[in-house]
């Protein structure tokens, strides 16, 4: 059965700031654990644009629970610093996996990378993935960073 939710700013409802961090700690420990050299909080309050980048967006059930996030931001991955914008920070709560909360978040940041003017947009992530390839998607580059390789695809938002 298809899991009710929708997608807010996170400006809308800074309140989410705090219980999201943790779950930030959580995906990306290396960066925004207590050796990284991340802020969760204050990378999460950056997000809270509606209007402008950084932006996040959070995927809420019915009962305000957080499901997923996903942001829009002008840097993500350093060896492609030349490239702008990415779809970043993005994760969906592991029990609210395979209810379709990651392709809503995608769709409505390339919906929001359209809104701000942009006619393409950026996403890295482990391994190509056949899902990134059906939806307009192109395999652009293979880097390696710190944690190993890393797949950064392209998508032209004016064919969409």
């Amino acid at each position: 059965m298809p899991q009710e939710f929708k997608i807010i700013y996170l400006a809308d409802a800074r309140e989410l700031v705090v219980p999201l961090a943790p779950l930030f700690i959580e995906e990306w420990e290396p960066y925004y654990g207590r050796q990284g050299p991340g802020d969760a909080e204050s990378d999460l309050n950056d997000c809270c644009n509606r209007d402008q980048i950084p932006l996040a967006l959070v995927a809420i059930d019915k009962d305000g629970e957080i499901m997923g996030t996903a942001s829009l931001k002008a840097r993500s991955i350093e060896t492609h610093r030349h490239l702008s914008p990415w779809l970043a920070a993005m994760f969906v709560v592991e029990r609210h996996r395979g209810h379709g909360v990651n392709a809503a978040l995608v769709a409505a940041i390339e919906k929001n990378a359209v809104r701000l003017g942009y006619d393409r947009i950026y996403v890295g992530a482990r391994g190509i993935t056949s899902a990134m390839l059906k939806t307009g998607w192109t395999l652009l580059d293979e880097p390696e960073d710190q944690r190993g390789p890393i797949a950064i695809y392209e998508k032209n938002l004016t064919d969409t």
